[in-house]
């Protein structure tokens, strides 16, 4: 079975439970949020149950943390991290992990931390230790596949999603780090696919629009690109790389007025995010004062959940097609915006 007929077979499965069957993952003494990395996914909750406590003392210095002093506990660690003191907790979850080696959950956690504090290396040291004590950890695969990504390896991230996707077909976040895998690898249209499956599945994943997005600006389609972006920026108005990539679709489709409000949304939302300031710059310099044509970010809002509603539904009607093998599951076939 091919790679892609793989990825179809699992995508496509039971779509319309998806509302009843989605689980949180989210662990019974406390949650952690995975850091969002910019401007290309989206938060996520954290995977099985939280560790007890733990009240043994290390074994070797951990950071911060030398031999004869009591384990932190995971809440302390998962406080640091709460806090955004990401050296802090990677240090505190290194000696947690120590304490207790087989809880993968320690693992997974000292992952997540060194991976904000830009340790790739280590964060994909720990995400495979949780992976070896638990191969099914869901949340493992998919933010290691982030770091893979973020290190030039799509083709082993996209193996590690496409694990995480026959755990739970109905992964919004799955479908959508799997849209950013084919991307990096450069298949556009299996990159569009897996983005739209996302959106079927959770029609209010902002970041699988702002993807979407994305890769109509970078294609030279960005007037599709307006009515996602449109929709990311109504549920997600202060996020300011989604006002950006909205200004620059606008930009480039002759819409200097509201491409500059788009712009100046970026910087009210982030006065440091320098390529809305270099946009606003240049969408000025371009006749922004003189263009009086208008455009209604609702209406494409609207036009954009129109969209969504027909992709889900052509999914449930591709899975009604019988098939004798996986390989011959149909794909839906991307819907494209009528302006191209």
């Amino acid at each position: 079975m091919t790679r892609r007929a793989r990825f179809t077979a699992i995508a496509t499965m039971l779509v319309p439970l998806a509302a009843a069957c989605a689980r949180t993952d989210r662990p019974t003494t406390g949650s952690s949020a995975d850091p969002t990395t910019s401007g290309s996914t989206t938060t996520v909750s954290t995977g099985a149950t939280s560790p007890a406590s733990s009240e043994s003392t290390t074994t070797g210095t951990r950071g911060t943390y030398v031999v004869g002093t009591v384990a932190p506990s995971y809440a302390d660690a998962e406080r640091a991290f709460h806090r955004g003191r990401y050296e802090e907790a990677a240090s505190m979850f290194e000696a947690y992990a120590e304490s207790d080696p087989d809880n993968a959950w320690g693992h997974y956690m000292l992952g997540l931390s060194a991976w904000k504090t830009g340790d790739h290396t280590r964060a994909l040291e720990a995400f495979d230790a949780a992976l070896r004590l638990e191969p099914t950890h869901r949340k493992s695969l998919l933010n290691s596949a982030r770091v893979l990504i973020e290190t030039g390896r799509a083709e082993d991230a996209l193996d590690r999603i496409e694990r995480a996707l026959a755990i739970e077909p109905l992964s919004s976040e799955g479908l959508r780090l799997a849209g950013r895998a084919h991307y990096a690898l450069g298949q556009v249209d299996q990159a569009i696919d897996a983005y739209q499956r996302a959106l079927a599945i959770d029609d209010r994943d902002v970041w699988a629009m702002n993807n979407l997005g994305y890769i109509y600006i970078q294609h030279g389609r960005s007037d599709s690109a307006l009515a996602p972006l449109a929709r990311a920026v109504e549920l997600r108005r202060n996020v300011p790389v989604f006002q950006n990539n909205l200004g620059t679709a606008l930009e480039r489709s002759g819409h200097f007025v509201s491409a500059r409000e788009a712009y100046q949304a970026a910087l009210a939302a982030d006065s440091t995010y320098s390529k809305a300031a270099v946009g606003l710059e240049r969408v000025t310099a371009n006749g922004a004062v003189s263009d009086s044509s208008t455009v209604d970010l609702a209406a494409l809002s609207q036009e954009f959940q129109s969209q969504v509603e027909q992709w889900r539904t052509r999914t449930v009607t591709a899975d009604s097609v019988p098939s004798t093998t996986a390989d011959s599951v149909p794909s839906p076939a991307m819907t494209r915006d009528s302006t191209q």
